[in-house]
């Protein structure tokens, strides 16, 4: 059975660093689109970052860009995300998703095929 496992959140100050990983299992990640999401209550979830199956390009939200990258250690089966220079906008439930049928850059969780049980971020001020 295919799934996804976050680990790696946790309690910073604003300015700080979090690295989430999003490990797979019965499936390979490396050819799977596999996405960032995040998540606050009362709002949609959003995209943060993805990287495509095809030729690993990435995608990321405008609000994180130069800040958060989206990598993948294809020996781990494992996709991280590394978010610097946190901002208390920020704290929110970081999801991981893959949407096994895209080749690229896919955005929308609605195109998800399954998800990780997601990982809470906290930014203090």
């Amino acid at each position: 059975q295919a799934q996804l496992a976050e680990s790696g959140g946790g309690l910073v100050q604003s300015g700080r660093s979090l690295r989430l990983s999003c490990r797979g299992s019965g499936f390979t990640l490396e050819y799977n689109t596999i996405g960032w999401f995040r998540q606050t209550p009362g709002k949609e979830r959003e995209v943060v970052a993805c990287i495509s199956s095809s030729d690993s390009s990435t995608y990321y939200a405008d609000s994180v860009k130069g800040r958060f990258t989206i990598s993948r250690d294809n020996a781990k089966n494992t996709v991280y995300l590394q978010m610097n220079s946190l901002k208390p906008e920020g704290s929110a439930v970081y999801c991981c998703g893959a949407d096994i049928e895209a080749m690229g850059i896919s955005r929308l969780s609605s195109e998800y095929s399954f998800w990780g049980q997601g990982a809470q971020g906290t930014v203090s001020s």
